[in-house]
């Protein structure tokens, strides 16, 4: 099985791992709303890269009111018909996801920038939108949970605390969780080219050391200040910024292996 995580519109390298045959795993985050490098994506599209740019530095800041005040005075009245172009961009790509993925097989669940409905709506036949289910798989127990961290922006794709612990607890115990976000831990949440600490999941953190699974699968944090951690028995590892990087984890015979596209 091969793991990626935050792919954000990189689909022709997507469709490189599909074509292995290999069952393949999608840790959430295959839209791509804005690439904090240059400013490309679905935002770009519709307000112009001046905009998603600025909107990138106030993100990767965490100045959710300098966003907001950004958003106010760029669209101003148009908010719903820009919130509407916005979406059918996403759409677009998730049409461009369904392409890549088409004749392969695995799991995918959703990530903070992702519309859920819609992603799941998108897949095609040998995929599964797994958030919030368990599957044995190969003689273990997979649990799948997806979705960012809440913050002030409220976007379709983020899970509460509150949710993430009836979700977390509905699972019941397993072998490997994955999820989109790293568990609430400063190293693996830490990112060392914004310099930020990026949010980590409480619930996630708790759930680790009350069942401790195996393994624990994610991505969502781009450049981690560590990418495997150990939690009391539980082997952490981030699968990557795919975007970027080409990254994947390969889970072979109970292990896990670190991959990248040449």
């Amino acid at each position: 099985m091969l793991f990626v995580s935050d792919v954000h519109g990189a689909f022709e390298a997507l469709r490189r791992l599909i074509d292995t045959g290999e069952t393949v795993v999608v840790l959430g985050d295959l839209a791509n709303l804005t690439d904090y490098r240059n400013g490309r994506g679905a935002i770009a599209d519709v307000l112009g890269i001046d905009f998603a740019r600025a909107a990138s530095v106030a993100r990767a800041a965490g100045d959710y009111e300098a966003m907001r005040e950004l958003w106010t005075s760029h669209v101003g009245d148009r908010a719903h018909e820009v919130q509407s172009a916005i979406g059918q961009a996403v759409l677009a790509q998730y049409r461009d996801a369904a392409v890549a993925l088409d004749g392969g097989h695995g799991y995918v669940i959703h990530g903070n920038v992702d519309r859920p409905r819609h992603l799941s709506e998108s897949l095609p036949d040998g995929f599964e939108y797994m958030h919030g289910q368990a599957r044995d798989i190969n003689g273990l127990r997979f649990g799948f949970v997806g979705g960012g961290i809440q913050t002030p922006l409220k976007a379709d794709g983020e899970v509460s605390d509150e949710e993430m612990e009836r979700l977390l607890s509905d699972l019941g115990p397993v072998d490997v969780l994955c999820t989109h976000v790293p568990p609430d831990v400063g190293a693996l949440r830490g990112d060392v080219i914004t310099g930020r600490q990026e949010r980590g999941s409480g619930p996630i953190r708790d759930y680790l050391l009350e069942v401790q699974p195996k393994y624990h699968l994610f991505g969502d944090v781009h450049q981690p200040q560590a990418t495997s951690w150990r939690i009391g028995r539980t082997r952490c590892f981030n699968a990557g910024y795919f975007r970027a990087t080409g990254r994947f984890l390969e889970f072979r015979n109970s292990l896990v292996h670190t991959g990248r596209l040449g």
